[in-house]
């Protein structure tokens, strides 16, 4: 197990990973912008977009690039300032490193080095849409962006249909649209935020159906960043007990059909989500024994 104190090696620097605004540059900390000045470097994912965020502070102090696809080779580097004695502050885009960032690879060998490691909480579009959000935030998980390709985002969410934690996701303009109509035949018409730009000059924030959230996206080209907040699974109001929606299940199961694909088919015909169609499936299975 490794465990840091208050204090590391006299003659090793620290590593400060510092959560910098989503979007208004009024949303950092005093404390950020101290760190950000004392540090001899800024490791930064974009070294443009920090060099505007510093030069709106008046901090001077020196960046380096430190992304996904340098970060193997930039580590070393990073890590023998820190040996000399140097601290260095990590930086993202727009929030906190490591969280659908690059940041854990070089924080992690800091510890391997027995580096001091220190958090500058602050901005977090997360955590400022779970407030907005008017659903249940006392249990939540962040699952970041899903896979581009529907058939594999389809089967992260599958894994889903019994979560009845808060469920919070980003997603990009171009797949937006993709991505809610997969949630809604996957997981049902249930009630979610959809949040565009938080925090920037044209922010918008959307409650309701997902149904209700597709239906209000432009027809043409979509912009912005989003964060979607979801609700949990609920009990169920109603179940898929109706005889008509009995029978074409027992109908579809002795024609060899999976469950997954009948889920699939009468979630979308029968208006009952796809969990309540999977969970009879299940029971009539068993009950027939095929």
């Amino acid at each position: 197990m490794k465990s840091q104190g208050s204090h590391n090696s006299k003659e090793c620097g620290t590593l400060y990973v510092v959560s910098t605004p989503i979007g208004n540059l009024e949303d950092i900390t005093l404390r950020a912008l101290r760190i950000l000045e004392k540090v001899v470097i800024i490791a930064a994912e974009n070294v443009a977009h920090t060099r505007g965020l510093c030069g709106h502070y008046r901090i001077k102090t020196r960046l380096t690039r430190y992304h996904q696809y340098n970060q193997r080779s930039k580590v070393p580097e990073l890590l023998r300032e820190l040996k000399s004695g140097n601290d260095v502050a990590l930086v993202t885009d727009a929030g906190s490193p490591g969280i659908s960032d690059p940041g854990a690879l070089l924080v992690g060998r800091a510890f391997d080095e027995n580096i001091r490691v220190v958090p500058i909480p602050g901005a977090s579009a997360v955590i400022a849409g779970l407030s907005v959000s008017g659903l249940s935030t006392e249990r939540f998980v962040f699952l970041g962006f899903l896979p581009n390709k529907s058939g594999k985002r389809k089967k992260e969410l599958k894994k889903l249909i019994f979560e009845t934690r808060t469920m919070v996701f980003f997603e990009a303009p171009h797949r937006l649209k993709a991505m809610l109509t997969d949630l809604k035949e996957i997981l049902g018409n249930r009630q979610m935020v959809m949040l565009r730009e938080m925090t920037k000059v044209f922010e918008e924030i959307r409650k309701g159906p997902v149904s209700a959230i597709l239906g209000h996206l432009p027809p043409d080209r979509i912009r912005g960043e989003f964060t979607l907040v979801v609700a949990g699974s609920e009990e169920e109001k109603a179940d898929a007990t109706e005889p008509q929606v009995v029978k074409r299940i027992e109908e579809m199961l002795k024609e060899k059909m999976s469950v997954k694909d009948i889920a699939g088919v009468l979630s979308s015909e029968e208006g009952l989500t796809y969990r309540q169609i999977y969970r009879k499936c299940l029971d009539r299975k068993k009950a027939l024994g095929v």
